[in-house]
């Protein structure tokens, strides 16, 4: 079974206040030409569809539009969408019953029937050009731990959510007398995965123990981070396919989707494909300069180039109060976009002897960090670790909480 791998596509995502539909119409076509050549067996988006839960028209339009015009390029073959943190799995499941006329199988949220919880409407049959079953795919849409449904005999919430993934792939298994392959979906960030460059306000990292995804899967295809890797686990292939397009500037690597051909129940390839984005995320200078020297590099940037600009700043005290009116107009004429300024302070920078922290900075920095910060300032030594570790469960504690107020499938994101 031939799989195309792909997640975080983030439609709709606007990069400070830039409309980005340009970069992500051209990564849809991308996507169309790459089932054209390939004619993978089953393509697996896992979550993040769009990037925020209330779509506007045009996010939704681009979504339609293109998931059909990948369809066209391979009719036969089957399209797996599941809801990410960023969704609201009502929204994208809403037109799911017309999405299964093309083999477009939408999964925003979990479902119950007259039994209980609806494990089946979780597993999706792969079938080759001919209906031949070529194998099985297990999706499942970001769900917080806590909030896994109950299955038969639970009694509490500690351990619903591995029960869940367990289940489902225990089903298939009693299916799948040929030993098929099997995919499973997920939109989570796991323990030990890589998150450089994953900016923490387009998803809160809560790390989940891979030993609670379940035993009986041969590909484990996830989403949510957007750095794209392959983990090893018990002779397993686990991978994150990472965003198609970079959503922040420190997303400083190669992005793409990935293909897997699964025969039996061995990965015999993984491969990347590169999407190529018309409009690169660019720092510059590459290392963080004086305000007036990297000012004049951003004077001195093509014309013609096209690119969204952060401008890489050293400083010690405050910038110039028209700073950023300074850096827009360096690129006044210029197909370039500057974004802002990325303030690199050392330790007697105004930010740590003051207390006073910039916007640009307050983007940047983790709650944990400003709270170290004005506790030197007010104390003048450093908080100890019970006090860090006391501090680190009230944020973890916040999360959950906002996590356990969401209303149906409307989940906030932290």
């Amino acid at each position: 079974m031939k799989v195309l791998h792909t997640s975080d596509w983030h439609l709709g995502h606007v990069l400070y206040n830039y409309d980005r539909s340009e970069e992500q119409h051209a990564f849809l076509r991308q996507m169309a030409e790459i089932v054209r050549e390939e004619r993978p067996d089953v393509m697996v988006v896992s979550g993040d569809v769009y990037h925020y839960a209330n779509p506007s028209t045009a996010a939704q339009k681009l979504f339609t539009e293109g998931l059909l015009a990948i369809h066209e390029e391979c009719e036969e073959m089957t399209i797996v969408v599941t809801a990410g943190n960023h969704d609201s799995g009502q929204k994208v499941e809403v037109e799911s019953s017309l999405w299964r006329h093309f083999g477009i199988y939408v999964i925003g949220g979990v479902h119950r029937d007259g039994e209980g919880v609806d494990i089946g409407r979780h597993i999706v049959e792969v079938r080759g050009g001919d209906g031949r079953l070529k194998g099985y795919v297990a999706a499942v849409p970001h769900i917080y731990p806590n909030n896994f449904p109950a299955l038969d005999g639970d009694t509490g919430r500690e351990g619903r959510q591995e029960r869940f993934f367990q289940k489902m792939l225990d089903t298939i298994k009693e299916r799948n007398a040929e030993g098929l392959p099997v995919v499973l979906m997920a939109h989570l960030a796991v323990g030990g995965s890589d998150t450089t460059g994953h900016d923490d306000t387009i998803g809160g990292m809560e790390y989940t123990d891979i030993k609670e995804l379940g035993e009986g899967y041969d590909y484990l295809a996830l989403g949510h981070i957007h750095r794209p890797q392959t983990l090893a686990y018990r002779g397993r292939n686990v991978r994150y396919s990472g965003s198609p397009i970079p959503v922040s500037f420190d997303e400083c690597y190669t992005h793409s989707v990935t293909i897997v051909e699964v025969r039996g129940n061995e990965v015999s390839e993984i491969r990347t494909i590169e999407i190529e984005n018309p409009i690169p995320l660019v720092t510059v200078p590459d290392t963080a300069a004086p305000f007036s020297e990297a000012l004049d590099r951003l004077t001195s940037f093509p014309e013609e180039r096209c690119a969204y600009v952060r401008l890489n700043v050293s400083a010690d005290a405050y910038l110039p109060a028209d700073c950023n009116e300074l850096a827009s107009k360096a690129v006044e004429g210029k197909e370039c976009r500057f974004c802002y300024i990325r303030i690199e302070r050392g330790r007697s920078s105004t930010a740590e002897s003051t207390g006073r922290i910039t916007v640009e900075e307050m983007k940047e920095i983790s709650p944990m960090e400003i709270a170290r910060m004005y506790y030197r300032d007010s104390t003048g030594e450093e908080m100890d670790e019970e006090l860090a570790s006391l501090m680190d469960d009230v944020i973890k504690r916040v999360r959950t909480e906002a996590a356990d107020c969401c209303i149906g499938d409307e989940e906030t994101k932290i």
